[in-house]
């Protein structure tokens, strides 16, 4: 149950008349993620599944995208995403992606010094997309805690 009102439990966006113009500022800030990211889909759906793990955060665990299997991203991207050290259906690409989200959430000043990391980094994205991926993991990383937190919509499965 909802810890700021009385919202049914499939109710992910009602939290957002608590506060109108912060929420709908959320709500700009998603949607600019998921309509004007750069990310290939594959690397930022990995990516976001690695946060959703790390929030426990069952609206992020159970949403897809719509265009999902036209890019490649089918049930094992997102199964496997707990594993993405070592399963073998991952590019570099994409690991690096699912790494910098796992650290993101948990790690972030240690990342931050990584220059190791950053290394590999920069063979697999440029600037501008370390910037969308560090910009889309933030955004994740603060829905899927304040959703969770605040026990909003915890049974939601959305289609993007």
């Amino acid at each position: 149950m909802s810890r700021i009102g009385e919202f049914p439990d499939d109710d992910v966006a009602g939290w957002i008349l608590r506060s109108p113009e912060i929420g709908t500022a959320m709500a700009n800030f998603t949607n600019a993620v998921y309509t004007k990211g750069r990310l290939p889909l594959r690397v930022r759906e990995l990516a976001r599944m690695v946060i959703a793990l790390d929030n426990e955060c069952v609206v992020c665990q159970n949403t897809r995208d719509s265009e999902g299997a036209a890019a490649g991203v089918d049930e094992d991207l997102y199964d496997h995403a707990a594993e993405w050290r070592t399963w073998p259906g991952y590019s570099a690409q994409e690991r690096i992606a699912a790494e910098f989200a796992a650290r993101f959430a948990s790690d972030h000043t240690g990342l931050r010094d990584d220059e190791d990391f950053w290394q590999r980094a920069g063979e697999q994205f440029d600037s501008e997309l370390l910037t969308d991926l560090s910009l889309s993991c933030a955004m994740w990383l603060g829905m899927g805690r304040m959703l969770r937190t605040l026990d909003i919509g915890q049974t939601c499965k959305i289609t993007l």
